[in-house]
């Protein structure tokens, strides 16, 4: 689809909207409930909760990244603002330093604003927030911020999927792109890998309403994502993914043209040693039964990466 589409964040700042949900949002850091985990924590008054974070958002790097699905890449990259810390507790995180020690830096909602201009003015296609769902207040307020000072660009909800559907109910009218990892079709495993209970009904829900308000992917003539939903899905040891069971929901309850990205990079990691089930890197047959219900669900948009 040629053209291009004007970030729904630059609507929501002209009709003045964006003062309401700001409230609404720092509302539920008081006993906060921004995740599912509603863990009832203060972090107005900085108190620490289940994701171990409190009222200022951890920043871990901000930059170009061009590793991202090619919609967002582009030729001049993804401005990727990686924030610190998780809502899940994945035993095999790769980028664990990150997610579960909290390698990063407290800042201000301006300078995540601030950061955010910076990778517009590199040339970057949009801004990426990475792992963003328990930052959700922060996230709004920057935006709010950056586009009073000239962001143009979409952003992206780089996230897990458990999230709150009231958290995403805010971002209705501020994230033009959602980034949503479908990581299991069973919430036993879930719980065992992840410590993330009922995490298919949060994770479906949440994937049902990110698509209600985005729709499929669009791109302008470029090629470039400019609105709309990508799901990636890593494909683990033994089945663990539970890939016939995503796919089987994103074909039948979401929308046959999901822009789907079969991730193919697993390696053992962080704490993986204590798991004997997933100590190994997936085999090539297991990549292609992956890659064959893909097929069978008609997932045919999208990316399936080489194994390595």
């Amino acid at each position: 689809m040629s053209g291009y589409l004007r970030p729904r964040y630059l609507s929501t700042l002209e009709a003045g909207g964006f003062d309401e949900k700001i409230q609404q949002a720092y509302g539920m850091l008081e006993r906060c409930k921004v995740c599912p985990r509603k863990c009832g924590v203060q972090r107005l008054d900085d108190e620490k909760g289940t994701c171990k974070s409190g009222l200022l958002p951890l920043v871990s790097s901000s930059n170009a990244h061009f590793g991202e699905e090619a919609p967002l890449s582009g030729r001049s990259g993804s401005g990727t603002i990686f924030l610190a810390h998780c809502t899940l507790h994945c035993v095999y995180c790769q980028n664990y330093d990150i997610s579960q020690l909290g390698e990063g830096a407290p800042k201000t909602c301006d300078e995540v604003a601030t950061m955010m201009l910076i990778l517009q003015q590199a040339g970057c296609h949009n801004i990426n927030l990475v792992t963003p769902t328990h930052f959700v207040p922060q996230i709004i307020k920057a935006v709010y911020l950056a586009a009073q000072r000239g962001l143009a660009v979409p952003i992206v909800y780089n996230t897990s999927s458990y999230d709150a559907l009231a958290s995403l109910d805010l971002l209705d009218g501020v994230v033009d792109i959602y980034l949503a990892d479908l990581k299991y079709g069973d919430n036993d495993l879930a719980s065992h890998y992840s410590s993330a209970p009922s995490y298919v009904e949060v994770s479906q829900a949440a994937v049902r309403e990110m698509f209600r308000q985005v729709g499929d992917l669009v791109l302008d003539e470029h090629g470039i994502a400019q609105k709309g939903l990508l799901v990636r899905h890593l494909v683990l040891p033994a089945g663990i993914a539970g890939t016939e069971a995503v796919m089987r929901f994103l074909a039948q309850d979401v929308s046959p043209g999901t822009y789907v990205n079969l991730m193919s990079q697993y390696r053992p990691c962080y704490m993986s040693d204590r798991y004997p089930a997933i100590n190994r890197p997936i085999s090539r047959k297991e990549f292609v039964e992956a890659q064959d219900i893909l097929r069978r669900y008609g997932l045919t948009r999208g990316e399936v990466q080489r194994l390595r």
